[in-house]
């Protein structure tokens, strides 16, 4: 089975993938060794293993692998991989992650709401973001949102520019 995971061609084992039945976040946490990926309920109801394919967020704990094939998967290793993304430097502006569970799927789910609706707004964010959160920084979940947009539409990924006025 080929799988496009954070834009490299990956070959795997059918006989190892239950024929394609495992689920996505299985196989990458298992098979592939890529952690950033979180199991949460296994039921798709806390966004924890978020990820995103063709661009749009996806709980992988309910995907089969065979479902991807001939997609493009992206996890939290390569929402970043060469720098950090805006969201992921808007997180850090805005001190969202608490424990730091949730984050991979908040992150997921928040670029892919980024990418679809550059300009959201709070009942936007609202509807998009269904990731459950234990900690409850919603609140600074919609900030960080809202100024990883404001940084993408100023140019570029806007990583500098989601940490301007952020003290050292």
């Amino acid at each position: 089975m080929e799988l496009t995971i954070n834009g490299k061609t990956q070959q795997l084992d059918d006989a190892k993938l239950g024929e394609g039945n495992m689920p996505l976040l299985w196989v990458l946490r298992d098979v592939m060794n890529m952690t950033g990926t979180k199991f949460g309920c296994g039921v798709a109801a806390c966004g924890a293993c978020t990820v995103r394919v063709d661009g749009q967020a996806v709980r992988s704990c309910v995907t089969p692998v065979s479902a991807v094939v001939g997609k493009s998967v992206q996890t939290i290793e390569g929402l970043g991989a060469d720098k950090l993304h805006a969201v992921q430097q808007s997180w850090i502006a805005e001190q969202v992650p608490q424990c730091g569970y949730c984050q991979s799927g908040m992150l997921m789910a928040a670029a892919s709401l980024l990418e679809s609706t550059p300009e959201p707004t709070d009942a936007q964010i609202d509807a998009a973001m269904s990731n459950i959160c234990r900690c409850g920084t919603y609140q600074r979940v919609r900030a960080g949102i809202h100024r990883a947009a404001k940084a993408l539409a100023a140019g570029g990924d806007g990583a500098a520019k989601a940490l301007k006025g952020v003290p050292a």
